[in-house]
């Protein structure tokens, strides 16, 4: 498994899984917050199945191309 999420959208992924996750605490009786899981795993990981299925990888976002 490649890399091909960026560092910052990973930060992005665990802080909006954490910010989910928290709805099982003081939110609304229900079971969706298990879907925080997804973004928290792939946030560390660093790898979405998703986006090597659609052939998308930002980890080259920012980077200068070296002539």
């Amino acid at each position: 498994m490649k890399q091909n999420i960026h560092n910052i959208e990973r930060i992005a992924r665990v802080a909006l899984g954490i910010g989910l996750l928290s709805l099982a605490f003081i939110g609304p009786e229900n079971k969706w917050f298990f879907l925080a899981v997804i973004p928290i795993i792939t946030g560390v990981v660093g790898w979405c199945p998703l986006y090597t299925v659609l052939g998308i990888n930002t980890c080259s976002l920012g980077k200068k191309k070296s002539a």
